[in-house]
């Protein structure tokens, strides 16, 4: 990595490397699971989905929910951690999901 200052040094942690890329991965994969599931909600409120298609839905959104909770306890994240603050616009996530 090439730096403006040939003689300084860029430390790298690799723990916090490891909880960073865990932060930006699970934060992509809870805002399609919030999509997934507003997109479910509106086809279920249309009538768009079978009774069976509704149980199913709702078993996989509620085991993927399982599944994030778990790798945020792994990676030691808390939901609010998976909100990136985006300056001006806000959060990537809303508040209130």
């Amino acid at each position: 990595m090439v730096t403006a200052d040939p003689g300084r040094r860029i430390e790298l942690d690799p723990e916090g490397v490891e909880r960073g890329l865990a932060t930006l991965v699970l934060t992509i994969v809870e805002l399609l699971r919030q999509l997934m599931e507003r997109q479910a909600v509106r086809r279920m409120e249309a009538g768009d989905l079978t009774d069976g298609q509704i149980d199913e839905l709702g078993t996989t959104l509620l085991r993927l929910s399982e599944a994030m909770d778990d790798l945020r306890e792994h990676f030691d994240l808390a939901p609010e951690d998976l909100n990136i603050d985006l300056g001006p616009l806000g959060t990537l996530l809303p508040r209130d999901p």
